[in-house]
């Protein structure tokens, strides 16, 4: 099993434990040492209490866990940046009522806020009119940032 697959089988537990979901793990070798970066993101924003508390729970586990050897490692812990694609259906819950754009499939682009979604799909409000789109016709997708909007909005 790759070492990705084992700090992500070994850390997930204490992670949905905690009330969150573990998004992935990435490790980034650096000479004589490891940077273990774990994204963790919950059905809300997560503060920094909340990333503190995941990161003790998790920094236990690889403090203990025989694969990782005698290799130094340094351990971070982090929410998904606004980079990362919406791919699950709770991405798009959680963020309801933001602006995204999406490209299809078929290389169409719908841009708009998140109206509603279920398992399968998403509805989105645009400039001119309200679309249906299922995840299986989606090739990437992405918030976009928006500065001084206003809360009415």
């Amino acid at each position: 099993m790759a070492l990705k697959e084992e700090i992500s089988e070994l850390v997930t537990p204490a992670v949905v434990g905690a009330g969150f979901y573990l998004e992935d793990v990435e490790i980034l070798n650096a000479g004589r040492s490891r940077v273990i970066t774990c994204i963790v993101d919950g059905d809300i924003p997560l503060n920094l209490d909340q990333v503190t508390v995941v990161t003790k729970a998790i920094s236990a586990l690889l403090d203990e866990a025989a694969f990782l050897d005698e290799t130094a490692f340094t351990l971070e812990v982090s929410s998904p940046g606004v980079e990362r694609p919406l791919t699950l259906p709770r991405h798009w819950r959680k963020n309801h009522d933001r602006l995204i754009k999406i490209v299809l499939t078929n290389g169409e682009v719908v841009e708009g806020r998140i109206a509603a979604s279920d398992e399968v799909s998403v509805t989105v409000t645009g400039a001119k009119a309200e679309v249906q789109v299922a995840f299986a016709d989606i090739k990437r997708a992405t918030v976009e940032i928006e500065f001084n909007r206003k809360a009415d909005q």
